[in-house]
């Protein structure tokens, strides 16, 4: 005899008490969640589960750097004891309702992003549960934009000194910066900046994009963010070390197309881990990069940072 499943119920949570309901699957931001709904980073409107029964069969969540709006889709878990296809089409369902809801009418999709391990693909348990979620969000009409590798410098791995190569300056203002930024981006290796490129804007458009809606945010004091010149003064390249909501990182770095192929990259990442590394109580710098970016993940190897996990992005266009 067979039996078919409970049907479904989909809903938002009924506010933060829920918590441990949305907790009863897991993944590896859900220590973040918490503090996340106190800083108003998410609200519970934006946390969705998919039940049958009291059994909690899917969960959906987005997240916003202000609250104002969902800007990344970072939540997507599926109970991967279901058999397919009754695992997928839970997942398709709250994807489509939770989405319907959270997301404006006629507004892009927020990207989805999860962070999976680095043998992700070696492993046959983690491989079924990364690829189960990638088919829903390909049902959906999302497709696969990068994988990236998640790095981090730990406290004590050493760093190397100043080599005397470059000099190093704080970066002026806005369009100092930019007018590095914008031959960077020309011809830029990272996914999201190729996919502004192939938008239709202009290289000076996307660096303004990335300044306006990430560097420009980051508290952290812009006396941390360093150019670097040669002896002469001619500018090679630029790092931005900063802190996020959650840790030092290295959010943005690069050299200047025609200063490539000397080594600076290495030069350029030293000076901003040892701006990070010299603040109180620093115990780790994470930073991340394009799976397909072979010379930047080199640099970062050379400089002992470790690669922990690893990422992906999909997109709806």
């Amino acid at each position: 005899m067979t039996f078919a499943p409970q049907e479904l119920t989909i809903r938002p949570l009924a506010g933060p008490h829920e918590l441990g309901l949305f907790r009863r699957l897991s993944y590896t931001l859900d220590h973040e969640l918490a503090d996340d709904l106190g800083s108003g980073r998410r609200r519970p409107e934006w946390m969705w589960v998919a039940m049958r029964g009291e059994h909690v069969v899917a969960r959906i969540a987005w997240w916003s750097r202000t609250g104002e709006a969902p800007l990344l889709l970072d939540f997507f878990d599926l109970d991967d004891t279901l058999p397919e296809p009754e695992r997928g089409e839970a997942g398709l369902k709250l994807l489509e309702t939770a989405t319907a809801a959270v997301v404006p009418a006629g507004a892009p999709r927020p990207e989805y992003g999860r962070f999976v391990p680095a043998d992700w693909r070696e492993d046959p348990a983690a491989r079924d549960a990364v690829e189960a979620r990638i088919r829903v969000m390909e049902r959906s009409g999302a497709r696969m934009l990068v994988e990236r590798l998640r790095l981090e410098w730990r406290a004590g791995t050493p760093v190397p000194a100043d080599s005397g190569r470059l000099r190093f300056r704080p970066v002026g203002d806005r369009e100092d910066l930019l007018a590095l930024m914008t031959p960077v981006m020309e011809g830029t290796l990272d996914a999201h900046g190729q996919a502004d490129l192939a938008s239709g804007l202009g290289a000076r458009e996307a660096a303004e994009k990335h300044y306006d809606e990430e560097l420009a945010g980051y508290g952290t004091p812009r006396e941390w963010w360093r150019v670097a010149e040669l002896p002469d003064g001619e500018p090679v390249g630029f790092v931005i070390p900063a802190r996020n909501d959650y840790n030092p990182i290295i959010a943005y770095i690069g050299v200047l197309p025609a200063r490539r192929g000397h080594g600076y990259i290495d030069d350029v990442l030293a000076e901003g881990t040892r701006v990070l590394a010299a603040q109180d109580g620093v115990e780790r710098i994470r930073a991340a990069t394009d799976l397909g970016n072979v010379p930047m993940a080199e640099s970062f190897a050379r400089l002992g940072y470790v690669n922990f996990e690893r990422s992906f992005d999909m997109v709806w266009d």
